[in-house]
């Protein structure tokens, strides 16, 4: 973790009232830290289900195909679903740091979604911001997260078939995932 994302995670833990590791968890699980490609770009997660949802219309096409977890399929995906519809292909996609889904941005107090793409760019502690943010607006998340009820943490960030889809992907579930991500960090401090 680098000096700008521990000092975001302090900041954002104070203000939104739950411990840094557990921000930190947030980081490593949903993105192993990187909130930025090597290239620059922000790393993100092109959901072609949340696309079709908005553009059920939309022609198929290299979006309609994508798969979880390489980044330059990702861009390629997102880049084609940007020319058929911008926003639509922006509210599709989560983002940063902690892989907020775009169609968020008017809970986290932007007026576009293009502004919330254009903050998430420009650094990564206005990525862990609209983390931390996501969070605050959701009392359930935040109540679960303050008593680290791992599953419920899951549920409200990942949604209800998390334990579904990680046996989909050959992942760990997100609960477990995030357990492990949290007594990590702790050991750190």
């Amino acid at each position: 973790m680098n000096k700008i994302q521990e000092l975001a995670i302090k900041y954002e833990a104070c203000r939104i009232g739950v411990e840094e590791a557990a921000l930190k968890a947030f980081v490593e699980v949903e993105s192993g830290g990187k909130g930025f490609n090597d290239d620059g770009r922000l790393v993100i997660q092109f959901e072609p289900s949340w696309f079709r949802k908005h553009e059920p219309y939309a022609p198929t096409g290299k979006w309609s195909v994508n798969k979880v977890d390489v980044q330059s399929k990702e861009w390629i995906a997102f880049n084609d679903a940007f020319a058929i519809n911008a926003d639509s292909a922006m509210k599709s996609t989560s983002i940063g740091l902690g892989q907020v889904m775009g169609f968020h941005y008017l809970r986290l107090g932007y007026p576009t979604v293009g502004k919330m793409w254009d903050d998430a760019k420009s650094g990564e502690d206005r990525q862990i911001f609209q983390m931390a943010e996501f969070i605050r607006t959701d009392t359930a998340l935040l109540a679960a997260l303050k008593r680290k009820d791992w599953h419920t943490v899951a549920v409200r960030y990942n949604g209800a078939g998390y334990r579904e889809m990680a046996a989909k992907w050959g992942r760990e579930p997100y609960d477990i995932a995030m357990r492990k991500a949290y007594e990590g960090a702790i050991k750190q401090q």
